[in-house]
């Protein structure tokens, strides 16, 4: 077994997308305003599901926490990577990296967790409508999402503790624009198959698991719609899963494409740059997605903008007065 340094490195290098000069100004500005729209649409999609009675239900209390975990997710290695283009350093602390690769991991799978989740109350309401509300009491909810975030938090803590163990080599050069798991073990020195075995067992299991869960919850879901006897009861029974189910491959079809293409491909910034996908342009997109195409949340939205367009004057007037 080859050892490294015994001492931790003080800080890692993370080259980022490109090292062009001409072109972090064009990064900064792109990654920035996907940055913004992304907490900005989530946080409605929050406030919306928050603020109005009628979205109170298991659907909708899942749909918040996944824009919850959505902001999360793109918190975790955007604003790092702003600064570092900003500053013009690639440097990132050894406990930053090991932080930013933890909270990814976490926000990472309980986005897999929720959408899992999401599809399970899509089969219980279109298999089971009669018994749907005793099925998604709130305590069944609430111990759901309660286990999707303690298992992605044991999961991450673990993989981070499988990482803490072992030796870097003197290269501390990551090709990503954030300390991705996977690259990090490759400047690892010293023995890594048991962490390789964790990483491969986390995804089987755990990322695999969930994935099966949503492709039996839709096996049945598209039975059921089958069965229906008239076009427009399909298409009820269709629309009320169409946004989850955009979501769901929009998410699995960037992050298995990410990773599979890398597995063919020794190109790290190809794979950093198809990183983006996932990582921010999904996260970016769910809330557009549930709020085009789903008229409660619009209406919600709608009953947010008009609510807070009636407190303004008012606020203002008050002041005068004052």
């Amino acid at each position: 077994m080859v050892r490294g340094n015994e001492t931790p490195p003080s800080e890692f290098l993370l080259l980022g997308l490109s090292e062009a000069p001409e072109l972090q100004p064009l990064l900064f500005g792109l990654f920035l305003s996907m940055y913004l729209v992304t907490v900005l649409g989530n946080l409605l999609i929050i406030l919306a599901v928050s603020s109005d009675a009628r979205l109170h239900t298991p659907m909708y209390f899942f749909l918040g926490n996944l824009s919850l975990a959505d902001i999360c997710f793109t918190s975790t290695t955007v604003p790092k990577m702003l600064v570092n283009i900003q500053t013009h350093s690639k440097a990132i602390t050894y406990a930053g990296c090991i932080a930013q690769m933890g909270f990814f991991l976490f926000f990472a799978g309980l986005d897999n967790f929720l959408l899992a989740v999401m599809a399970y109350d899509r089969f219980v309401a279109i298999c089971h409508p009669l018994h749907y509300t005793v099925i998604m009491n709130p305590r069944l909810c609430g111990l759901l999402v309660q286990v999707s975030w303690t298992v992605s938090a044991l999961n991450s803590l673990l993989q981070c503790l499988m990482v803490l163990r072992l030796s870097f080599c003197p290269d501390t050069e990551i090709p990503h624009f954030f300390c991705d798991m996977k690259q990090v073990v490759q400047i690892i020195c010293s023995d890594t198959f048991l962490t390789d075995m964790m990483i491969y067992f986390s995804a089987g299991v755990l990322g695999g698991g969930a994935l099966a869960g949503i492709l039996y919850s839709y096996s049945k879901i598209v039975s059921s719609i089958r069965a229906i006897p008239s076009a427009q009861g399909k298409y009820k029974a269709f629309s009320t899963c169409a946004s989850h189910l955009s979501v769901v491959s929009l998410f699995y079809g960037t992050s298995l494409g990410v990773y599979l293409s890398s597995a063919g491909t020794h190109s790290s910034q190809l794979n950093a740059t198809a990183s983006v996908m996932y990582t921010v342009v999904t996260p970016m997109l769910n809330p557009f997605i549930y709020s085009l195409r789903n008229r409660d949340i619009k209406g919600a939205l709608k009953r947010l903008v008009e609510v807070a367009a009636l407190k303004g004057p008012s606020v203002r007037g008050r002041r005068k007065c004052a």
